[in-house]
């Protein structure tokens, strides 16, 4: 069994410890913040400072490899979820009733709740695990790196292989690892650490999304209406996106994406005029008729990139010994809702195949690539379009791409098609383009010749009446 530190107490860390723990690994969890999402969940979402994860109080959906993984590896964490009022909602609820099913329908399922519920069922399922020593308000500061040199008549040279990490300095102290996690998060200081230390630089692929995201929190009255009924989540209008996250214990978010050069963005950090603006939205008017309570204020994040770091170059590994999960390999920006979902997939197979990783990572790395790169880039394709639309304010300009958006709503096989996608179980290309698919969206379009890509929220006049540049 291998000696595992794990750098960051996020979602990726917290899964890669669990896993590792549960499999007989040794493993150190080093977690610079002291606190930790607890038992009351309504004021540590609130309350808790948490400037390095600004991601942490805007609005989750979980996707279908969340509850996978967890049924798999931990089915305590997924009662736990439940338990503490994560809800489950099938993509085919949309529909009267569900049509006939088949193999992979079981798999279409949002956890709806915010990312604090996730963290304190794993915070408590590690805190569980005799193989998992938790170390909070513990920073890493460093990495123990041993470069691949040799000394050859009286010179230093490199021998040919990558430097090995074999562990991680904690103010003045040591910590051994036969392998450390780089689950750090967004802001990880680990590529910086290894070329401080000599090593190759990490290969980083970014793009800047140019997006930015609004969000308020409600809470449904116990007296009150529970939901709008069948009304969508989401709408538009040329400029800017509106939707609504439906979450535990009766709260919901309205976000409200626009284009950061967008000059009324500023103003609609009052609450006031961000509800006025939310209510031109039919998805977000809805909820906002139940008359819920609001929760907090505005919550902005801005800021937003795609961002892909490598630990291997044309060479093979720039280093040995370590490998990065979670937001410190991909993040994309929340639109699609990657992140949790693509990080508990990394610490499952970093969990099935530590051996082989510790004496190699290789494997791991191009699994990486095969499994998690393709959503990445679909991320980065999907905000560049949505960029330009939101900043040249113009219309949707394909009927059939949008007739397939719409269709979906009406039309069960649409719908799996989308639900495959959105849940990260198969590529655009190929959910959408089969034939059965092809012939239900060429039967609606004939059933509305009138059809026509259009917004249903606000003009560009009436919200610049509305929210003031």
């Amino acid at each position: 069994m291998a000696r595992v530190a794990v750098i960051g107490g996020g979602i990726g860390g917290l899964g890669a410890a669990l896993m590792l723990g549960r499999r007989g690994h040794t493993v150190t969890l080093f977690e610079q913040d002291a606190r930790e999402a607890g038992e009351d969940l309504h004021q540590d979402f609130f309350r808790w400072h948490r400037p390095r994860v600004p991601q942490a109080v805007q609005p989750h959906s979980l996707l279908a490899p969340v509850r996978t993984v967890l049924h798999a590896e931990a089915p305590d964490v997924y009662a736990d979820l439940l338990a503490r009022g994560a809800l489950e909602y099938h993509e085919f609820d949309w529909f009267d009733e569900h049509p006939p099913h088949r193999a992979g329908d079981e798999e279409l399922v949002t956890l709806r709740t915010r990312r604090i519920v996730l963290e304190a069922a794993l915070t408590a399922a590690v805190r569980r695990e005799g193989t998992v020593d938790v170390r909070r308000g513990r920073r890493v500061d460093g990495l123990i790196v041993e470069n691949g040199l040799t000394v050859e008549n009286g010179l230093t040279v490199e021998d040919g292989r990558p430097a090995r990490v074999t562990g991680v300095r904690v103010g003045s102290r040591t910590h051994r690892a036969d392998l450390v996690v780089d689950a750090a998060g967004r802001r990880s200081p680990v590529p910086a650490w290894l070329v401080a230390a000599g090593c190759r630089p990490p290969v980083v692929d970014s793009h800047r999304a140019g997006i930015a995201y609004l969000c308020r929190w409600y809470r449904l009255r116990a007296d009150g209406p529970r939901n709008p009924g069948r009304v969508k989540n989401g709408s538009s209008a040329p400029f800017a996106l509106a939707g609504v996250f439906p979450s535990d214990n009766d709260s919901f978010a309205v976000n409200l994406v626009l284009s950061t050069g967008d000059p009324t963005r500023g103003a609609l950090t009052d609450p006031a005029v961000f509800e006025a603006a939310a209510r031109r939205f039919p998805a977000t008017a809805a909820w906002l008729d139940l008359g819920a309570e609001p929760q907090s204020g505005v919550l902005a994040m801005a800021g937003l990139d795609n961002r892909w770091t490598s630990l291997v170059d044309d060479r093979g590994p720039v280093v040995t010994g370590l490998v990065n999960t979670g937001d410190s390999l991909v993040h994309t920006n929340p639109t699609l809702g990657h992140g949790a979902a693509l990080g508990l997939r990394a610490a499952q197979h970093l969990a099935e195949r530590l051996d082989e990783t510790v004496a190699d990572p290789m494997a791991y790395h191009d699994w990486t690539v095969r499994a998690l790169r393709p959503w990445f880039d679909a991320q980065v394709a999907a905000d560049r379009a949505n960029e330009q639309r939101l900043t040249d304010s113009s219309p949707p300009p394909d009927r059939r791409a949008a007739a397939v958006a719409a269709c979906a709503f009406d039309d069960p096989v649409v719908m799996r098609a989308r639900a495959q996608v959105r849940h990260l179980l198969r590529p655009a290309d190929e959910a959408y383009r089969t034939a059965e698919v092809d012939r239900h969206v060429t039967a609606w379009l004939a059933a509305h010749p009138d059809f026509a890509p259009d917004h249903d929220g606000p003009t560009r006049d009436q919200w610049d009446a509305l929210v003031p540049a």
